[in-house]
């Protein structure tokens, strides 16, 4: 079954057309992206404002004229943390149902971490150990969850600080000082250590956030690892150290966040972190390809 999934998180927006095979595996056919830094309109002013939902609708209506284009049988929105934070999520579901005449899920962060879950193993082929752990680093929010490959997740937590809420929070100069990193290293700490999370064979990252640290640190990256990639994008400005290492400039103010909070989830864990091929995208897409979520009107 052709679905298409349009995926709305505080710093992007992503769209993800796959054929999803009776296998359970997760084909993609057209992907697309756009930067909406809805999580960070959401830390200034407690809402999203009028420019930046239309700018939001905008995105998702060409999303799903796209997903029109591929002949997809089904098609939904799934917001993450933007739903979640103050009184944006009503708002933001209302518009984006206007704009794409699809259903629109805001998903909890339990779900959100299973998605995530779900998408990761459908992309990581076989030959999977018993235990498998998934770490989703959003703008947002940070999700671990912990299963098997023929059962799924079966312990899942998440924490209400991701890469973008961490930035605002406690990165205030670009560089940063020494203070503000301690303090978003304790904050990163702060907010993961206390979830106590099985220990897995293997744990996979997943997200933005990994993907752009993989090109600094390697598909494979423990927490030293991490912390010695923080401190060499402290050295210099956000846009100018993630340049170096051909990360877009859309990434870069987020990024020393990010590794951070991937560095305090691999402590969680005990373990190191080989970056996933999947994600929320692919399993809302077997979620939807499986749910009989009614496909979008003509």
């Amino acid at each position: 079954m052709r679905v298409a999934v349009i995926d709305v998180g505080s710093n992007t927006a992503r769209l993800l057309v796959a054929n999803v095979t009776v296998g359970g595996a997760v084909l993609p056919v057209d992907e697309e992206r756009a930067y909406l830094r809805l999580g960070a309109e959401i830390e200034r002013k407690g809402k999203i404002g009028r420019k930046k939902l239309e700018e939001a609708s905008s995105t998702c209506r060409a999303f799903a004229a796209v997903a029109d284009e591929h002949d997809a049988e089904r098609v939904a929105v799934f917001v993450t943390a933007p739903g979640r934070q103050g009184s944006a999520g009503a708002d933001l579901a209302d518009t984006l149902a206007d704009a794409t005449s699809a259903p629109v899920r805001v998903l909890t962060a339990e779900e959100e971490g299973r998605l995530a879950y779900d998408g990761a193993l459908a992309r990581a082929g076989g030959g999977l150990p018993g235990v498998v752990a998934v770490v989703d680093v959003g703008g947002g929010s940070t999700e671990i969850a912990v299963g098997t490959p023929s059962l799924g997740a079966a312990w899942v937590r998440s924490a209400d600080l991701g890469s973008l809420r961490l930035t605002r929070a406690c990165l205030e100069h670009d560089p940063p000082t020494r203070a503000e990193i301690a303090a978003a290293r304790d904050a990163a700490a702060g907010a993961l250590d206390d979830l106590k999370p099985p220990s897995p064979d293997l744990a996979l990252a997943v997200g933005g956030s990994a993907r752009a640290l993989a090109k600094i640190a390697g598909r494979r990256f423990d927490a030293d690892e991490l912390d010695r990639t923080a401190k060499l994008l402290s050295r210099r400005p956000a846009a100018k150290a993630a340049r170096s290492f051909g990360i877009g400039p859309e990434r870069a103010e987020t990024l020393l966040a990010g590794a951070l909070l991937l560095a305090g989830a691999s402590r969680a864990l005990g373990a190191e972190l080989v970056l996933g091929q999947g994600g929320v995208r692919e399993g809302a897409a077997l979620a939807l390809a499986g749910a009989g979520v009614a496909a979008r009107a003509a």
